[in-house]
């Protein structure tokens, strides 16, 4: 996790405001070659990571249409998006 005083860019998968704490995400993951960081906020790091292993994130590539596919990220995505920046709560879902 990384300190963020100005929060140039949206969060990758939710599109909110970043708030204080950014985390980044590998959209393929480095264990498959993965080079490409994404800023997204950490409950949304953990939600991507609660729904999807590592094979099938190197399979879908940076393809966020194909995470919003998973009806549960989905959800995920639509309840978070009125939350504030900073907001956290334990994650559920999981790994396949």
């Amino acid at each position: 996790m990384a300190e963020n005083d100005a929060a140039p860019h949206p969060c990758w998968l939710c599109g909110r405001v970043l708030g204080s704490m950014v985390e980044w995400h590998h959209p393929v993951p480095k264990a498959k070659g993965g080079r490409q960081l994404v800023p997204v906020h950490p409950i949304c790091h953990e939600a991507i990571h609660a729904h999807f292993s590592n094979s099938q994130l190197g399979r879908m590539g940076a393809d966020k249409a194909a995470l919003l596919a998973e009806p549960g990220l989905a959800a995920f995505v639509a309840w978070v998006a009125g939350k504030p920046p900073d907001f956290h709560a334990p994650t559920k879902g999981k790994k396949r």
